[in-house]
């Protein structure tokens, strides 16, 4: 398997877990995970675990200003992303 895509199965599977423990945590009303810390998982390259955690654990959704802020930083980190493909491809 390329590097480049396990890395970027093994980011997406930590954020979706990370994404899991947050919520547990919400619930709890215990030590929660910073918002910062979330989208900087999505920056480095949890955008899929990221969409997988808001999806299946529900979490985040009733904060619009946090979507708008998922959706930027997926956006740059997908845009990111095509530049280093296309420079590792090429």
């Amino acid at each position: 398997m390329e590097p480049i895509l396990l890395y970027l199965l093994l980011i997406n599977l930590f954020t979706l877990i990370i994404w899991g423990y947050d919520k547990q945590m919400a619930k709890k009303n215990s030590q929660r995970i910073s918002e910062m810390r979330l989208l900087l998982l999505v920056f480095f390259g949890g955008f899929l675990g990221g969409i997988l955690g808001i999806v299946i654990f529900r979490h985040k959704i009733a904060k619009r200003i946090f979507i708008l802020k998922f959706t930027g930083v997926a956006v740059l980190q997908l845009v990111l992303l095509r530049f280093v493909l296309r420079i590792l491809w090429e």
